[in-house]
């Protein structure tokens, strides 16, 4: 007896499987029926477990001052206000805010750095594990070459991005870049984030950031993350400011370099 067994579906291809091959979004699946394929349905599953993981389990942090001690850098350790995983999720303010012992940790005598270097858990301990460190040794040799001070790396947890703003004002930092877990996604739970602020002090907004994403095998690379960061704090040192406003020069800067369009 020959044939598909009696009630199975067959899967209907995609006329735009050819397109997946370009990026990791879920594409041109197929169908089965009115459903979804089995192996899309379970990879799916699979995703989305590894997104919750991403987001719930804790950042190995003697792992990763291990790592960064083997690099010849020092390093100190902090935590939000957030007292444990689940109060973080809830209360993105405490993330915000440094815990009374992480502002005794930084409040030591010490040089004011030009730039802190923040690596925070985020939403994703993965992304972190992953990626920091090696951003962190493509970033750390472009700043030394263009004679930027750097304090102790700062290894926060349950950490939100503007934690690095009562980081900076603590050690009088000029900016700080914020090495920090990003939301995960169904296609990438290990995406890594910068976040750089020129004058780091609590009360800045998102718009005086400037922001480098998708740090991950498959996105933006280590190297080319450290270069795009080493330029925007470039900038930010010759124009004193951040965000929106430093991006607004930049772009009239570089469009005035480049002179006027030739004629059609």
């Amino acid at each position: 007896m020959t044939g598909k067994p009696k009630g199975s579906v067959v899967v209907q291809p995609d006329g735009w499987s050819g397109l997946r091959r370009f990026t990791d979004a879920r594409i041109a699946l197929g169908r089965a029926g009115s459903g979804l394929p089995t192996a899309a349905h379970l990879a799916f599953q699979a995703a989305h477990a590894q997104a919750r993981d991403a987001v719930h389990v804790p950042l190995d942090v003697p792992a990763l001052l291990a790592d960064i001690a083997a690099q010849g850098w020092e390093s100190v350790a902090v935590a939000s206000a957030a007292p444990d995983r689940a109060t973080y999720l809830k209360r993105p303010d405490l993330g915000r805010r440094l815990s009374a012992d992480g502002e005794t940790r930084l409040s030591e005598p010490a040089a004011a750095p030009d730039v802190v270097l923040v690596v925070a858990d985020g939403l994703s301990s993965t992304a972190v594990s992953a990626n920091a460190v090696a951003v962190l040794a493509a970033l750390i040799p472009r700043l030394a070459a263009a004679g930027r001070r750097i304090g102790p790396i700062v290894v926060a947890t349950q950490a939100r991005v503007a934690l690095g703003d009562p980081i900076g004002a603590i050690l009088q930092a000029r900016a700080s870049v914020v090495l920090v877990g990003e939301r995960p996604g169904l296609s990438a739970a290990d995406s890594l984030g910068l976040y750089l602020t020129w004058m780091p002090r609590p009360g800045r907004v998102d718009s005086e950031r400037n922001c480098i994403s998708n740090i991950r095998s498959g996105g933006t690379s280590p190297d080319a993350a450290a270069e795009q960061a080493a330029a925007l704090l470039a900038a930010m040192f010759a124009e004193q400011r951040s965000g929106v406003a430093l991006g607004a020069r930049v772009a009239t800067a570089a469009a005035l370099a480049a002179g006027p369009p030739d004629p059609a």
